[in-house]
């Protein structure tokens, strides 16, 4: 896998340019845009450079943080509180992410999303009231394992760390879901999977591949 440098600007500039360029798939008049990566690569950072670069375009943006979509902490801590298959498998609500937000996007949507469900401070619902995404507007969601699950996006970059990079920048108490990013790497292959894969060990120095799919 070959790799240039790039900056995070640049880089939305890009995406943006794609995703404005793309015909309306058979699934519906929105696009849907997905920055997947481990929450030490700081997706957020880049879908919201993304949704800037879109919104100049004359887009309407919406970003959806999966961190918004996480389940009960009695589902999350059945096998305890620093399990990794269950971070793996269970930690996020995908069956919500397809009901609430992809779902509203489909051929026969209403285009009405939900922002957020669940508080993970809290423990409770967010209660966040839906938003309409107007026909031709862009959904961006970003967080970590993201492209194991089928979700139809019509973009997606995953932001990569080496084990190394991963390792330092995952907070200590947050180390445990180390396995788990592993287990992503080997069974899902994001890399494979994504449009883009930008290297992030750096995140000053980013560098991507390039699109990977012709237009």
């Amino acid at each position: 896998m070959r790799f240039e440098a790039i900056t995070w600007e640049r880089l939305a500039e890009s995406l943006a340019a794609r995703a404005d360029g793309l015909e309306p798939s058979g699934a519906g008049p929105w696009t849907r845009i997905a920055v997947d990566g481990a929450p030490a690569a700081r997706t957020g950072e880049p879908a919201q450079k993304v949704a800037e670069a879109l919104r100049v375009r004359g887009r309407a943006v919406l970003v959806v943080s999966t961190e918004g979509f996480l389940r009960p902490a009695s589902l999350r801590y059945e096998y305890g509180k620093e399990d990794p298959d269950s971070y793996f498998s269970g930690w996020f609500d995908t069956g919500a992410l397809w009901r609430e937000v992809l779902g509203p996007l489909e051929a026969d949507g209403s285009g009405r999303v939900l922002p957020d469900l669940w508080d993970p401070v809290t423990d409770r619902a967010t209660r966040s009231p839906y938003r309409l995404l107007p026909q031709g507007g862009v959904l961006v969601v970003h967080g970590p394992l993201l492209l194991g699950h089928w979700f139809p996006f019509d973009l997606s970059v995953h932001l990569r760390l080496s084990p190394g990079a991963l390792r330092r920048r995952t907070e200590e108490s947050e180390r445990w879901t180390l396995p788990a990013f592993a287990r992503y790497e080997e069974e899902v292959a994001p890399g494979d999977r994504a449009d883009a894969v930008v290297r992030a060990d750096d995140p000053l120095r980013p560098a991507w591949t390039g699109w990977r799919r012709n237009e």
